[in-house]
């Protein structure tokens, strides 16, 4: 997770509450890409003790460089045991501790102290879960690594790529530039069963079967989310917001991951 967390931004926000653990990337205000990842720290760790601000804010937000603690996490592959301690010496840290295989009886303890910056709770709201965007398209998608290498060799073409899907299980991405027009074709995909008292379809519902809704987006975004996908979804799907934004959803039994990229004009 980390480590996909790590090729998505240079910089995230880590929250932490009882039950569960966020990476969160809002840049949208600025009109880059978001990431909402969530995972519930029952599947991970055996003891989880935590402590928040106050009873009523029972949470705590850090901001970190996830490359630091992927690294940190890459020595703990091997590890017999691990643990992860908020650490204030002569500032915040995520310490990592690892205790390696020893051939004798004394254990080795690896450490790594990761700085952190603590948000303050004034700016919490900026870190909300992002609503689910009204789509006019929800799709699942093909294969990650055939759509991968897909974008791979689109991406040598063009720096937009648009993605264009309808409520019949077809999905194409496409490129067009002054020299090239390419286009891949995928079918029989399905389409999510949304619950309609979800509220979340309402441009969806009523539409033509057949009509394609499409959003022209970066293609280095899109490129970032497949070339750093280690998390191995059991299902991904996208949604679309014609002209506005595409919304990617990845699951996994322990971990869900939003990723939204901004449509261009």
């Amino acid at each position: 997770v980390t480590s996909t967390i790590a090729r998505l931004a240079r910089s995230c926000a880590l929250r932490l509450t009882a039950g569960r653990l966020y990476f969160i990337l809002s840049d949208r205000a600025a009109g880059g890409v978001g990431v909402w990842c969530e995972l519930s720290q029952g599947n991970f760790f055996d003891e989880f003790q935590m402590e928040g601000v106050a009873a009523e804010h029972n949470e705590i937000y850090l901001e970190l460089v996830p490359e630091n603690l992927s690294r940190a996490l890459k020595t703990a592959q091997t590890a017999k045991a691990f643990k992860i301690k908020l650490t204030n010496k002569h500032c915040p840290c995520l310490r990592v501790a690892v205790e390696l295989p020893s051939l004798s009886s004394s254990s080795r303890i690896v450490t790594h102290d990761i700085p952190v910056g603590v948000i303050p709770r004034r700016l919490w709201n900026d870190f909300r879960e992002p609503s689910v965007p009204d789509f006019d398209v929800s799709i699942y998608l093909p294969a990650l690594k055939t759509m991968k290498s897909v974008v791979e060799r689109m991406k040598n073409l063009s720096n937009h790529i648009v993605i264009e899907a309808n409520l019949s299980g077809e999905m194409n991405l496409k490129i067009e530039t002054d020299l090239v027009c390419v286009t891949t074709h995928f079918k029989d995909l399905g389409n999510p069963p949304w619950a309609s008292e979800d509220g979340c379809q309402s441009s969806a519902r009523g539409r033509d079967l057949e009509s394609m809704a499409e959003a022209r987006i970066d293609i280095k975004k899109l490129q970032q989310l497949l070339a750093g996908q280690q998390v191995n979804p059991t299902k991904a799907l996208c949604n679309i917001v014609s002209k506005r934004v595409v919304h990617f959803v990845l699951l996994h039994e322990d971990v869900s991951l939003q990723y939204f990229i901004p449509a261009l004009a």
